[in-house]
């Protein structure tokens, strides 16, 4: 199965999701999936830069492409809820001097596979500026997307960790700061498994900033203030029909990465959600 291209869209697998450990074994696990686009997790090849420095020429030799970058930050912990509220992405003061050595990194690193977009989760951004905590965060983001641009990349903020209000109210302010080359990772699982409202409708809420797409489902926690259960796509709560009817009513054009966080069946479960896409489409 040798898939490039559904329709309008470019349909990925997330670098991170097939837990390889170098190029070559991402480039043969990329291989396996029947796909030739993938979302690279950059942090890896600015920690263990002698295990990737051959990606690009890899990925040449095999008709590969990168579509986009991702970075994590400093210290997140992801074993509940409240400890990625603590720690979790740009928020944290304890971790911030860390956190902007690893934006120029992952900027650096980006630029030199020539890539145009980079993800990030920015944190639990508050609603409120109580402490001027608010506008801390929209400082730091606004660097960070300053830092990206002087390299011609657009940073894209993951949905999840806030409302589609919340998350509109904060990159239209970056945007009065002066930055223009923020957008979002629109992330319709992360919606139910942060509880934090209807991927459909929040969806269409962002829609004018969203450059890209993770195919990822869930199901919604019955117990509030704990994770929903991440689950193949197609299993769980997204409405994918009306989800991709969106994406094509919008106009919109960018990828469609895969992303699989559990299991143990990634290939698999990767194969699956392309199936899935390919039946929409």
């Amino acid at each position: 199965m040798e898939v490039r291209r559904v329709d309008e869209f470019k349909i990925g697998v997330c670098s991170w999701s097939l837990h390889a450990r170098n190029a070559r074994e991402l480039s043969d696990l990329l291989a396996q999936t029947g796909l030739n686009h993938t979302q690279i997790g950059l942090d890896p090849l600015f920690n263990n830069s002698a295990e990737w420095k051959d990606l690009a020429a890899i990925f040449k030799a095999h008709d590969q492409w990168i579509l986009s970058g991702m970075f994590g930050c400093v210290g997140e912990d992801y074993s509940t809820l409240e400890s990625i509220r603590r720690t979790g992405g740009l928020v944290p003061d304890a971790t911030w001097e860390q956190n902007r050595r690893v934006i120029d990194q992952a900027a650096k690193a980006a630029a030199a596979l020539n890539l145009r977009t980079v993800s990030v989760h920015a944190g639990f951004l508050p609603e409120d500026n109580t402490g001027g905590r608010r506008d801390k965060i929209i400082e730091r983001i606004h660097y960070a997307a300053g830092v990206m641009q002087a390299y011609g990349i657009t940073l894209i903020l993951e949905t999840g960790q806030e409302t589609a209000q919340t998350l509109v109210d904060f990159i239209t302010d970056v945007e009065q700061a002066g930055a223009r080359n923020i957008g979002v990772n629109f992330d319709p699982a992360n919606m139910i498994l942060y509880d934090k409202g209807d991927p459909i409708a929040s969806l269409k809420k962002l829609q004018p900033w969203v450059h890209q797409v993770h195919i990822k489902d869930a199901v919604r926690t019955k117990t509030p203030g704990t994770w929903g259960q991440e689950v193949p796509v197609g299993q769980g709560e997204v409405d994918w029909k009306a989800f991709i009817a969106q994406l094509r009513s919008s106009g919109f054009r960018g990828g469609l990465l895969i992303e699989r966080e559990a299991g143990d069946e990634r290939v698999a479960d990767v194969r699956k959600a392309v199936e899935l896409l390919c039946g929409l489409m």
